[in-house]
């Protein structure tokens, strides 16, 4: 069994964590968030401590090591983006592995230096790249890799999820702390593309908004057209009618990949291969990490070349504009 602790027990992602550690026969010691709505725990570890303080959760982990004799194997990282940094040095400086949320970062030479830590401890930091062990995404990846070697695909990306206000006022809303748009929804699907399909090279974006990014990425084995938004009006109409608020499509070649299930046990999934040693570490992440950041500085080009058709859709004002 191994002892965990968790940092941002609060939020969104943090009870996927709880479970996997507990579907994986592990137990979480230690919670930290500085907010305290977090009953959850109680589903998963009733007997897990928790802080929303920062320097008493240091001082704990610290204690168990000296008084109890008992070493934090895994630090799982579930807080806003801009802080993963700063909570995975946390963890390797406690000689524990960390395990952090999507994205690992906010800038590629992050990495870099976090890579630094990890040779000096003898530590490492992993990723939750749940969408690489998602069956319909290796099957993909396997068809790829079984097809004409010299084929270049034509795929069309879209990734629709509404926010309400509430998302302008959070850390999300705030570019420089959640790294916008690309970072927040569209990081995992730049890393499942450039999975299977290869490095980038090129990187065009035609519009980027409070609300809304589109843009094109030639890879090595594909050319896609991308647009992701968290505007409700964006919508198809049926899912609108279906009462859904979120729509997500990759299509290649004209063909659908169906993976709107199989989304339940991909953490857990995720935590078993860390466990054993055969997890993403951070240079599996650098490819999406590099997309987003040059997504975030480029400058758009607006509607020129291969742009996603949606991009065409009207812009809609931020709801703070007066």
């Amino acid at each position: 069994m191994k002892n965990f602790a968790l940092i941002g027990a609060s939020g969104f992602i943090a009870p996927r964590h709880m479970k996997a550690i507990k579907d994986t026969g592990n137990n979480l010691l230690a919670a930290l968030d500085n907010f305290d709505s977090v009953g959850v725990i109680d589903s998963h570890f009733p007997n897990a401590d928790f802080f929303v303080e920062f320097e008493r959760f240091d001082r704990h982990i610290e204690k168990l090591k000296y008084d109890r004799n008992t070493h934090i194997d895994y630090v799982s990282v579930c807080t806003p983006n801009y802080l993963h940094d700063a909570h995975i040095r946390f963890a390797l400086r406690r000689e524990s592995d960390a395990i952090c949320e999507k994205p690992l970062v906010l800038n590629p030479w992050n990495i870099d230096a976090l890579q630094n830590m990890e040779r000096e401890t003898g530590k490492r930091v992993w990723n939750i790249l749940q969408l690489r062990v998602h069956p319909s995404i290796m099957a993909l990846k396997e068809k790829i890799a079984n097809g004409p070697k010299d084929k270049i695909y034509d795929i069309d990306l879209t990734y629709l999820t509404s926010r309400g206000n509430w998302y302008y006022t959070s850390w999300k809303g705030d570019v420089s702390k959640s790294g916008g748009i690309a970072s927040n929804i569209g990081v995992h699907f730049y890393d499942m593309l450039t999975w299977i399909f290869g490095d980038v090279k090129e990187n065009i974006v035609h519009i980027h908004s409070h609300d809304r990014a589109g843009g094109f990425l030639e890879l090595e084995r594909a050319r896609v057209r991308w647009f992701l938004s968290i505007n409700e009006d964006l919508l198809p109409k049926e899912i609108k009618e279906k009462g859904q608020r979120t729509f997500r499509s990759i299509n290649i070649e004209g063909e659908e990949l169906e993976f709107s299930g199989g989304f339940t046990d991909l953490h857990t999934i995720s935590y078993e291969e860390i466990i054993k040693g055969n997890g993403y570490g951070m240079e599996a992440a650098r490819n999406a990490i590099e997309i987003v950041h040059d997504i975030r500085h480029a400058t758009p080009i607006g509607l020129k070349g291969e742009y996603h058709p949606l991009a065409k859709e009207k812009q809609s004002s931020h709801p703070f504009t007066v």
